[in-house]
């Protein structure tokens, strides 16, 4: 149970959904869909949508490669935070967004699984959060270490297990598809 006794609420988390991270990102379109159906489950119920938007010198401020997919759209009621480092409680307000909302657990999907979708995660447990992840609504690129290419469903999978069997006192770690997961 989340460490947070003053925040029994639940938000959705979106990172990263942006046009250059999911041009090359394994089953995008699909994972797009399966992510406006949890913003649009969430605004029916009433769950806070909460943005998270990436920027670099590959995607600067404003520019196309930087805009969230066209797909998804924020509403003018919903926050973005924008961040510059893998985690997005990292250099943000993502904690006082949360706070102000009353959220103790995140629900978290998005991109790169292997890196600000996983360094979230951490970084939400580790504060005190409880998550879960949309097990079908997340997704990455093929990464290429030491000549070895592990292919991006690989990745995916590995993320899913690693939110699954993360422990920590007092908080859960949950995984579940995206039309199965509890919002409220």
């Amino acid at each position: 149970m989340t460490r947070f006794a003053d925040r029994p609420g639940t938000a959705l988390l979106v990172i990263d959904v942006q046009e250059d991270v999911m041009s090359s990102a394994w089953q995008s379109p699909e994972v797009v869909s399966r992510i406006g159906a949890l913003v649009d489950r969430a605004r029916a119920e009433g769950t806070p949508v909460v943005w998270v938007r990436h920027e670099d010198e590959d995607m600067p401020a404003g520019s196309p490669p930087w805009q969230i997919v066209a797909a998804l759209r924020p509403s003018a009621r919903e926050p973005i935070v924008e961040k510059r480092f893998r985690s997005a409680f990292e250099g943000t307000d993502l904690d006082t967004v949360l706070d102000v909302l009353e959220v103790g657990r995140l629900v978290v999907c998005g991109a790169q699984s292997d890196f600000c979708v996983r360094h979230t995660i951490h970084a939400a447990l580790e504060k005190g959060y409880d998550v879960a992840l949309a097990s079908d609504a997340h997704t990455t690129t093929d990464a290429e270490i030491d000549g070895v290419t592990i292919r991006a469903e690989l990745i995916v999978a590995q993320q899913n297990l690693a939110t699954r069997e993360y422990v920590l006192p007092g908080r859960t770690s949950r995984i579940a598809p995206h039309d199965q997961i509890r919002l409220s």
